[in-house]
């Protein structure tokens, strides 16, 4: 038996699991999910033969809180637990690391790599585990690593093939997929048991103990006025209008309202038909009216100065290769000196900022111990409030302690893992006060109860919006919506509250099937998801089949010269897409070290790569050194053109080009390049 106690509403939902039934958890942040887990998993060690628990997350940060904060300490006394993820060794022999533990906890990409590696060393097979617990199991859909093992996994239930493990998923909300009607959110929320073979199950006896456990803040709309007057963003409309008129705009394009998402959606599309009609003018024009355009959304959300800075870091960083790049860059160095001025004039500063100062006053003061989190859509925006805070006199003397919290990833605008654990640790023993976080601290993260939630700028679906909330645990903490009168922001809060509504009563619907009904919908809506994965499937192969490699060119996305063939690229290891042709070094400029914070098996990263054609410099890749021997340019599809038999294309991803990208030879690689040594 589990060796710690449940609440009364915790052990009413894992009931159904420890009968052995495959079943989603649902209940609010906070409410005590990962621990039912936990209690399932033992429960389940305790009686089943030859029992292997495997515990997914879709985040490598919730790996070590996992095993550290819940499973270890309640487990690891009895049985042998290992954490893995992408940083850790133990994933180059992932196979023999589940044939050897009881409990393992790893990111899906890694279990996922594992049942599609035939490397005896490497590979797992769903009936190696007995229990398979998913975290965050929401994202069980479309294309999500989460739903390809669960799509494994439903391929052999439907074909019969076993044994399979049994399925314990976890989350606070699945929500409705976009769906505003009941039907369609009750059709959503089927899906996603369907991806998951599993049923859904929340308290209904306990109803009153989980309020009283995991008490909702309370929701305030901190309102502002639109400000009456803003010439930094005036001029800067001026100035893309100036743009505009340079550019010829096409007569069949339209441009909408600047200042907005959907400008900034126009500007992408125009830039990617500048470069398919080897239109570099219009290309490039689209490219700074992004800049701009991002510039006013700054402007909207933050400090004018932060706005300024934006594109004083991008016009650091432009080159100029032709009149086009002459007239733009001369632009805003004509209006460089106005738009500082302009930014200066505390007149005309936001007025969200300084609602936004009084809302983080209202709750923290010298005497009071206080806790908040402080989200904010872009890396960008929360370095910005990180200054705004450090710099503000009034809430330095409130004694706020504010970091920033951002995803982990490469890029000096990325956290390394490292620093995010640090920082979580911080604010966890009151070293720091105020997290100024993107959305990575929504989901997941074992975050200390705070007193004060603000989402400030955000235009975000209703399960963002219940697990920001959540994280307002305290009792009587405050959740609060910072936004414009007649914002865009305060109408998406509203409507996602109906969301969440509507997201319950699909789940009751849902619950109150048959088991007949249910399980004739699941079967069904899992046997038309096979269908669709094989016909898309090969529709990728008919796509990567659509043109040979050597058709295929590849141009620099920025000044179009024709650096590569399709046939110089070969795949490494199934990741990484190298350039084997030893003269495409003449079109390259190297420059200093890739750092990152990690290390991999057969490769370590050597120094960055851009485009050496005058005074273009468009960033390509970075240099690999494979197995401490070849050293590889590893190219970013997205920095290139390609150039097809059927015209001029540009795409985001690699698995999206229309040839077919041989695998990589090291052997092949070594007699080409070392021919001396290998006679």
């Amino acid at each position: 038996m589990a060796d710690f106690a449940l609440y009364a509403y915790q052990e009413e939902v894992v009931q159904r699991a420890l009968r052995g039934e495959n079943i989603i958890i649902w209940l609010p942040t906070g409410g005590g999910k990962t621990r039912a887990a936990v209690y399932v998993a033992e429960r389940h060690l305790e009686t089943t033969q030859k029992a292997k628990v495997v515990v997914l997350v879709n985040k490598v940060h919730l790996v070590e809180q996992h095993y550290n904060k819940e499973f270890m300490p309640h487990l690891g006394s009895k049985y042998d637990l290992v954490a893995v993820s992408g940083v850790s060794e133990e994933k180059d022999f992932f196979g023999k690391v589940v044939q050897d533990s009881d409990v393992v906890i790893c990111t899906a990409q890694i279990l996922y790599n594992a049942l599609t590696n035939k490397e005896e060393s490497k590979h797992v097979e769903l009936s190696d585990i007995t229990l398979l617990i998913i975290d965050e199991c929401h994202h069980t859909n479309k294309d999500s690593v989460y739903n390809k093992v669960m799509g494994c996994y439903v391929e052999k239930k439907l074909k019969g093939e076993g044994p399979l493990p049994q399925i314990l998923g976890l989350t606070a909300s699945p929500g409705t997929g976009g769906a505003k009607i009941l039907e369609k959110a009750v059709d959503h929320v089927l899906q996603i048991c369907a991806n998951l073979d599993s049923a859904i199950v929340s308290t209904k006896l306990y109803a009153p103990e989980l309020k009283e456990k995991v008490p909702r803040p309370i929701k305030t709309f901190d309102i502002v006025e639109k400000r009456p007057e803003d010439p930094f963003g005036d001029h800067l409309k001026w100035m893309m209008q100036l743009i505009h008129d340079y550019m010829n705009l096409p007569p069949d394009f339209r441009l909408r309202e600047c200042g907005t998402q959907e400008y900034e959606a126009d500007v992408v599309i125009l830039e990617q038909r500048g470069v398919r009609e080897d239109n570099r003018l219009l290309a490039q024009c689209a490219l700074h009216l992004r800049q701009y355009n991002d510039a006013l959304l700054i402007n909207d959300t933050l400090r004018m100065m932060d706005a300024y800075h934006s594109l004083i870091e991008f016009y650091m960083t432009t080159t100029e290769i032709d009149g086009t790049d002459l007239f733009l860059t001369g632009l805003f160095y004509e209006n460089e000196v106005e738009l500082k001025r302009l930014a200066g004039i505390p007149l005309y500063e936001n007025p969200k900022m300084f609602k936004l100062e009084s809302t983080l006053l209202k709750q923290f003061d010298p005497s009071v111990k206080s806790r908040g989190i402080l989200f904010s859509k872009t890396r960008k925006s929360t370095r910005c409030l990180h200054d705004w805070v450090l710099n503000n006199k009034a809430l330095q003397k409130a004694g706020i302690k504010a970091a920033v919290l951002t995803g982990a990833g490469n890029g000096i605008s990325y956290m390394t893992q490292s620093e995010q654990a640090d920082t979580i640790r911080n604010f966890r023993k009151g070293a720091l006060n105020l997290l100024i976080s993107t959305s990575v601290a929504e989901e997941g993260l074992d975050i200390p109860e705070c007193n004060l939630v603000v989402r400030y700028g955000l235009l975000t679906n209703e399960i963002a919006q219940q697990q920001a909330s959540g994280r307002a645990r305290a009792r009587d903490s405050q959740y609060s919506v910072v936004a414009q009168k007649g914002g865009r922001e305060v109408r998406r809060e509203l409507i996602n509250e109906h969301l969440e509504e509507l997201t319950g009563k699909a789940i009751a619907k849902i619950q109150d099937m048959s088991l007949h009904e249910f399980r004739s919908k699941i079967t069904k809506l899992q046997t038309e998801a096979v269908c669709c994965r094989k016909i898309a499937e090969s529709r990728k192969i008919q796509r990567r089949s659509r043109n040979t490699a050597d058709s295929i060119n590849l141009l620099c996305r920025n000044c179009f010269k024709h650096v590569a063939s399709g046939s110089d690229i070969k795949l490494v290891d199934g990741v990484h897409y190298v350039n084997v042709n030893p003269d495409f070094k003449r079109h390259c400029r190297f420059g200093g070290q890739v750092m990152l914070d990690r290390n991999f098996e057969d490769w370590e990263p050597g120094r960055t790569i851009c485009c050496s054609n005058g005074g273009c410099n468009k960033d390509w890749g970075f240099e690999m050194k494979y197995k401490k021997v070849a050293l590889l340019p590893n190219l970013a599809i997205k920095n290139f053109a390609l150039e097809t038999p059927d015209g001029r294309t540009t795409v985001k991803k690699w698995k999206d080009v229309t040839f077919t990208v041989e695998d990589f030879s090291f052997e092949e690689y070594c007699n080409d390049n070392f021919p001396d040594l290998f006679d």
